[in-house]
C-alpha cells in the first residue's frame, strides 16, 4: 500500500525536457519572441558596427600615415667642403644589428658619367647621378616600379640599370615594355641595359633624378669603392627615437658628429595622436541600445508570466517544483537573448564588412566587440529573466488556477 503520510516528491525533469519547456513559449508566440529578440539584436549589431567601422577607418588611416615614412630614418655624412667623411663599408651591417631596426638599405655615389649613347660627346653628359644601389632599396624607401623590374640578386651583378622617373625623361626613355628590346645607356664607356623605370619616390625624391646600378656591378665595372653615401633605415615606430639616438655612433663610431640623421617624420606624431580615436559617444549609444533590448526581453518575460498563470498553476498542481518553473522561464529568457545576440552579431559583422569594403578600407571586426556582444546578450538574458522566473515560481497553485 502507498504511504499517504510520506511527502510527495516532484518528478525530476531531464535537461532536455526542461530545455523543451523553456523553448515552448518561443515556439508558440513567434511574433512576440521575434520582436523581443530584435531589441537585443539591434543592440549587439550597434555595438559591433560602432566599433568595427571606426576600427576599419582607423586602420586605413594608419596605413596611409605609415606610407609617409613614419618609421624611416636617413643617415649620411655631413658635407665638409668638397670631401665628406666616407662611411665605412661595414656600416650597413652594423646598423642591421640594432635591435629595433627592421630593414636597412643604402645607395652610394659612383661618380660615374651617364650618356644616352656613345655618339654623344664625352663633355655633353646628362647631369644625372649614377648611384650604386642594394637590391632591397625599394622596400626601405617605399618605392615602386612604373615599368620593368628592379634589381634581383642576379641582376645586380650584371651591367643593368634602373632609372628614376625624371632620369628616364631626361634620357628620352619611356617605359620598359616586355617583349621589346631593352634600351641601353652608356655609363663610363660601358653599355648598361635598362631593366626598369621607377615611379616617383615620395620618401626619397632625390632618387628620381638618378641612374641606379647594382652594388656588385658598380664595384666591378665602375671602380666603386664600396663606401655608402646614404643609409636608409626602417625601425619599429615605438623605438624610432632610440634608434635615431644611436644611429650616428653606429654608422661612424670614430666621428659620430660627422653623420647627420634625419628626424622622425611629422606623420609619426599625427599617427600617435590618432591611436586612440574611438568615440566614447558611439560606445555609449551601443550600451543604450543593448539596455533597451534587455528591457524589452524583461517586459516580454513579465507579460508571459501573467499570461501563463493558469499553465504555471496547473504544472505546480501536477507536482512541478519551484526550481523547474524558474528554470523554464529563465531558459526562455536566455534563449531569446541568445538568438538576438547571434542575429545581431551576424548583422553587425555584415554591415561593418560591407561599409568598409565600400569605402575601400581594410575591414576590421574587433573580436572584443563580438565576444562582448555575445556575452552581453547572455548576461541580459539572465538578468532580464531572473525576476519573472522567480515571480512565476512563487505563484501559489490555487491563485494561479483561479486567474482568468
Amino acid at each position: 500500500m502507498t504511504d499517504l503520510s510520506s511527502p510527495v516528491r516532484p518528478v525530476r525533469l531531464a535537461p532536455a525536457d526542461l530545455l523543451g519547456l523553456g523553448l515552448l513559449g518561443i515556439r508558440t508566440r513567434k511574433l512576440r519572441a521575434t520582436l523581443s529578440a530584435l531589441g537585443i539584436s539591434i543592440g549587439i549589431a550597434t555595438m559591433i558596427v560602432v566599433t568595427g567601422i571606426p576600427a576599419s577607418s582607423h586602420n586605413a588611416l594608419m596605413a596611409e600615415l605609415s606610407a609617409l615614412g613614419t618609421n624611416m630614418l636617413r643617415a649620411e655624412p655631413i658635407p665638409d667642403g668638397q670631401s665628406p667623411v666616407p662611411l665605412p663599408e661595414h656600416s650597413i651591417g652594423m646598423v642591421r644589428r640594432i635591435g629595433p631596426v627592421t630593414m636597412v638599405s643604402a645607395v652610394a655615389n659612383t661618380h660615374a658619367v651617364v650618356r644616352r649613347s656613345d655618339r654623344i660627346a664625352p663633355n655633353d653628359y646628362s647631369g644625372l647621378t649614377v648611384l650604386a644601389a642594394k637590391h632591397d632599396l625599394l622596400g626601405a624607401v617605399g618605392g615602386g616600379v612604373a615599368s620593368g623590374r628592379f634589381f634581383s640578386r642576379a641582376d645586380e651583378r650584371f651591367p643593368t640599370a634602373v632609372l628614376g622617373s625624371r632620369a628616364a625623361t631626361r634620357l628620352g626613355l619611356g617605359e620598359v615594355a616586355p617583349g621589346r628590346a631593352a634600351p641601353q645607356i652608356y655609363v663610363n664607356e660601358r653599355w648598361f641595359t635598362v631593366i626598369g623605370v621607377l615611379d616617383p619616390v615620395a620618401l626619397a625624391p632625390d632618387l628620381d633624378q638618378t641612374v641606379l646600378v647594382g652594388w656588385p656591378a658598380a664595384r666591378e665595372l665602375l671602380r666603386f669603392d664600396g663606401h655608402p653615401t646614404v643609409i636608409y633605415v626602417r625601425a619599429r615606430e615605438s623605438k624610432l627615437e632610440d634608434v635615431r639616438g644611436v644611429l650616428a655612433a653606429t654608422v661612424l663610431p670614430e666621428l659620430p658628429g660627422q653623420v647627420t640623421v634625419s628626424r622622425p617624420s611629422d606623420a609619426l606624431a599625427a599617427k600617435r595622436a590618432t591611436q586612440n580615436s574611438y568615440s566614447s559617444l558611439f560606445l555609449g549609444l551601443a550600451g543604450v541600445a543593448l539596455l533597451v533590448g534587455g528591457i524589452g526581453v524583461a517586459n516580454t518575460m513579465f507579460i508571459s508570466v501573467l499570461e501563463r498563470r493558469r499553465e504555471i498553476g496547473l504544472r505546480r498542481a501536477l507536482g512541478a517544483s519551484r526550481g523547474q518553473i524558474r528554470g523554464q522561464f529563465l531558459i526562455e529568457s536566455v534563449a531569446l537573448s541568445g538568438l538576438g545576440g547571434l542575429a545581431g552579431t551576424l548583422l553587425g559583422v555584415l554591415v561593418t564588412v560591407g561599409y568598409a569594403t565600400y569605402q575601400g578600407w581594410p575591414p576590421v571586426v574587433p573580436l572584443g566587440s563580438v565576444a562582448g556582444g555575445c556575452f552581453g546578450a547572455l548576461v541580459v538574458g539572465v538578468t532580464a529573466g531572473v525576476y519573472p522566473s522567480v515571480r512565476a515560481s512563487r505563484l501559489p497553485p490555487t491563485e494561479a488556477l483561479s486567474a482568468t
